[in-house]
């Protein structure tokens, strides 16, 4: 089979290896629009349950990431004038860049012609292909040529955010929220490599306005938010990759749904299929889960329309509930003085609890009540309608272990 993927991020490279593990005589293209060695974002965030799924896939590859990952220990909540909080549970981080490096040196090992500065922009440019992957993200140029077919939706978040890196450490996956004059900021940081951590920036749009963000040159900008945050970064620097016209590239994120995901013999996978809030930490590994179920479905089906029905029938049930609880954590956090004029304690157990659709359905103090006299009754901390806001934590439940439990808080004075 000839196939074109266009886009060099994991879901393609991943895709491309998969496919030639399975087999060697696929003539793969993947065509990337970008130099090599280009990336936006800093590090990326997995856990265990991914490096398994790797090791089942391309034991070489998954190796290699392994050994390049950061492990970060633990989760720790940190609100301005109370303690940090700390809770257990773990995972790994690792430079995205890295990342695409060894997928790249992987997939042109096993034979994949991986091309860079090769934007494809048009269907005719890969027209002798038999099947064409499109892997160029939420922007999707392909897409855009079967848009009546796709119709695709996408909905932009309240709160803006922008992604940016430190040289200060954060050996555990940290949250830390910062008042200001304008309102509440605060950041969502991990380590992903020796003396480097991402640190996402996330705050509401009046906050942002007020502060004056968006409106400085990006020397200036970051030397504010360096302000901010002093008392986390210990003297370290904010690092911006790019700046616009010499502005912080500052975004509200997209949540993209497709009605369905392939058009003939053109099909979506990762980004330019679906997003998920980056507060869920799954973006990677949704991309990994659709390269590896389109290439079984590839090999399990003798024809491409049956082989990509299966594929996006597979996919759009997995991705029901995770889009769901991404959808709910954005909220949560767009609605955070709802939550966080409670004690650190009682706010950490609403942030863990984030993805609960009961949660959302009913005053805080009321969801904390029934999940304090749920686990008096059961001696579990559990959400009390399991069924209905199912037990959510921030990445699921490997970062339960060990967690406190928090009676019903009443709010900070």
């Amino acid at each position: 089979m000839r196939i074109s993927c266009v886009g060099a991020g994991p879901a393609g490279l991943y895709f491309a290896i998969v496919m030639k593990r399975r087999n060697p005589n696929h003539e793969i293209v993947v065509h990337e629009r970008n130099p090599a060695g280009t990336t936006h974002g800093w590090g990326v965030v997995f856990w265990d349950d991914l490096l398994a799924t790797l090791r089942n896939n391309d034991p070489d590859s998954a190796q290699a990431i392994a050994d390049e990952a950061v492990p970060w220990s633990g989760q720790v909540v940190d609100v301005e004038g109370q303690p940090p909080l700390h809770n257990g549970g773990g995972g790994y981080g690792i430079c995205r860049r890295r990342l695409l490096q060894i997928l790249i040196e992987r997939a042109r090992a096993l034979g994949v012609d991986v091309r860079f500065e090769s934007e494809i922009s048009e269907l005719s440019q890969v027209a002798d292909a038999d099947l064409i992957v499109a892997a160029d993200g939420v922007a999707s140029q392909l897409r855009r040529h079967r848009a009546d077919r796709f119709r695709p939706q996408i909905e932009a978040g309240r709160n803006k955010y922008i992604w940016l890196a430190t040289t200060q450490r954060f050996p555990s996956f940290t949250f830390g929220f910062v008042p200001t004059s304008a309102g509440w900021v605060w950041f969502h940081a991990y380590s992903f490599k020796e003396g480097v951590s991402t640190f996402i920036v996330e705050c509401a749009p009046e906050t942002w306005e007020g502060l004056g963000l968006g409106t400085m040159r990006a020397d200036a900008e970051l030397r504010t938010l360096e302000s901010i945050f002093a008392k986390h970064l210990d003297g370290h620097e904010l690092i911006s990759r790019d700046g616009h016209d010499n502005r912080l590239p500052w975004l509200s994120f997209r949540t993209l749904v497709n009605r369905t995901w392939h058009a003939d013999n053109l099909v979506l996978i990762g980004d330019a299929a679906h997003t998920t809030h980056f507060t869920i930490g799954s973006g990677t590994r949704l991309a990994i889960d659709d390269a590896i179920a389109l290439a079984a479905a590839l090999s399990e089906h003798d024809s491409l329309p049956s082989a990509l029905y299966a594929f996006e029938r597979r996919r759009h049930r997995a991705l029901a509930r995770v889009q769901r609880d991404a959808r709910l954590s954005a909220e949560w956090f767009e609605n955070l003085p709802r939550y966080i004029r409670y004690n650190a304690p009682t706010f950490f157990t609403l942030l863990l609890a984030r993805r609960s659709r009961l949660l959302k359905r009913m005053p805080a103090r009321t969801y904390l009540y029934l999940r304090g006299h749920y686990t008096k009754l059961t001696g579990r901390a559990a959400s009390p309608l399991a069924r209905i806001g199912r037990r959510a934590f921030p990445f699921g439940s490997k970062a339960s272990r060990g967690i406190f439990r928090a009676e019903p808080g009443t709010p900070r004075r």
